[in-house]
């Protein structure tokens, strides 16, 4: 475990915030809120079928970005590959190595194998689909080439710092996102039921489905399902959320903590990321001795409020502290009532910002601007124009237009968001 020594105890080394970047813009948004590295695929080999992903050009003009920056970028080929895939495996390879990508992320052994091979000089990252769930599993695994294990997402805390006492080479954990239900992520459902294969980057996410029993001798009669009389929604899991145990995962030396999220919108990938990263802030700040005792630790009340405001379906801490049961569970809906909603995203500052409304904007309203760090400022709108100068008083979802509010918003950041308490648009 890396350590900064004092003369009062020793403070861990914060490890690394990777976050999703399912699209340029959600790769922007990440870094814009305090990523250090940011996992994306391209439209190969990747577990995210249907997110933006990149092109090689667009590939290219992301890790420029993100290297500029100095942020990391790590692309996946973790799907589980058939013979067929294997076609263009070497020359997709070679482009990532010359578009100096970070790392890569792997699940497929012989993915692995072929990476080691012919790219050496990228690292390769274990994805959480290779199931790691022991220290002799991960010692296997960075015997094979790896330098970095995502850890299955079934692991207790114990069993993290059991891992990280008995191997050298970089751990990495999910801290926050969807959870499959299903073992790290490999699932059959998806692909029984629509044809679509989760392991091969095309969930239908049927976990999500709300389900009733029919009787073959009673066509078009639903009989629902129910758990204990909360509803049918028998296979929804909410959210992993383990941003109270920051302290404690930091202490048992993980190198990097992991957001899911890549499908997700930017005000997701923003929000989550510019708390966990104010999270991270706050810890590294705190006095050598306060690590004595990590589990004492307690981030201040106002991170759990802000991640309350973002989250779709509840929270779990999953396998953190024992098994989850039913009261991990979403039984009577997909997903929660979300009631703070992205309003806008600053595109040019200035006195007078021109933002690109991404909900209903009108004249009057308080919004509130997300700033970097666990800070929120209020501002009402009191005037907007379009850019060819026309007033308005509402704004519609794409339109861009400059915004007069009160306090003025000559602080706020282009690629900073704007969000507002739900109401009727």
């Amino acid at each position: 475990m890396d350590k900064k020594e004092s003369g009062n105890g020793v403070s861990p080394v914060m490890p690394e915030l990777l976050a999703p970047a399912g699209t340029f813009e959600k790769l922007v948004t990440a870094i814009h809120y305090g990523a250090d590295a940011v996992y994306l695929g391209g439209p190969q080999f990747s577990l995210r079928a249907r997110a933006g992903n990149f092109t090689p050009d667009a590939m290219a003009e992301a890790i420029k970005y993100a290297h500029a920056r100095g942020v990391k970028v790590y692309v996946t080929l973790n799907i589980l590959a058939h013979n067929h895939d294997l076609a263009g495996l070497d020359a997709y390879l070679l482009s990532l190595k010359d578009l100096a990508a970070d790392g890569l992320i792997i699940a497929d052994p012989g993915l692995l194998m072929r990476a080691r091979q012919l790219v050496p000089e990228l690292a390769v990252h274990l994805s959480t689909q290779a199931n790691v769930t022991n220290h002799a599993a991960a010692a296997f695994w960075l015997g094979q080439g790896a330098s970095r294990l995502n850890l299955a997402r079934e692991l207790s805390l114990s069993e993290i710092s059991e891992i990280r006492r008995q191997v050298d080479g970089e751990l990495e954990v999910f801290v926050h996102g969807s959870l499959c239900i299903s073992y790290s992520g490999r699932c059959m459902l998806s692909n029984y039921m629509t044809g679509r294969d989760a392991n091969q980057g095309d969930c239908a996410h049927p976990c999500r489905y709300s389900y009733a029993l029919t009787e073959e001798k009673r066509p078009g009669q639903y009989f629902p399902v129910e758990e204990d009389e909360r509803g049918t929604y028998i296979f929804n899991s909410k959210d992993l959320c383990l941003l109270e145990r920051l302290p404690e995962l930091v202490a048992s030396g993980v190198n990097s903590l992991k957001i899911e999220g890549r499908m997700k919108s930017i005000f997701y990938v923003g929000g989550v990321v510019r708390i966990y990263r104010a999270a991270l802030d706050y810890l590294a700040a705190l006095p050598a001795e306060a690590w004595l005792e990590p589990a004492a630790i307690a981030l201040p009340a106002i991170f759990k409020a802000e991640i309350a405001k973002i989250g779709t379906r509840g929270a779990t801490e999953n396998f953190i502290d024992e098994r989850p049961g039913g009261g991990e569970m979403i039984y009577d809906a997909s997903r929660e009532q979300q009631n703070v909603l992205p309003v806008a995203v600053i595109r040019d500052a200035g006195e007078q910002p021109l933002v690109e409304a991404r909900n209903v904007l009108k004249t009057g309203e308080v919004i509130e601007y997300m700033l970097p760090g666990i800070e929120v400022m209020a501002v009402t709108v009191v005037a907007m124009r379009t850019e060819k100068g026309e007033e308005i008083i509402r704004a519609n979802p794409g339109n861009r237009v400059f915004l007069t509010t009160e306090p003025s918003l000559s602080f706020g950041a282009v690629n900073g968001i704007l969000r507002r308490q739900d109401i009727a648009g």
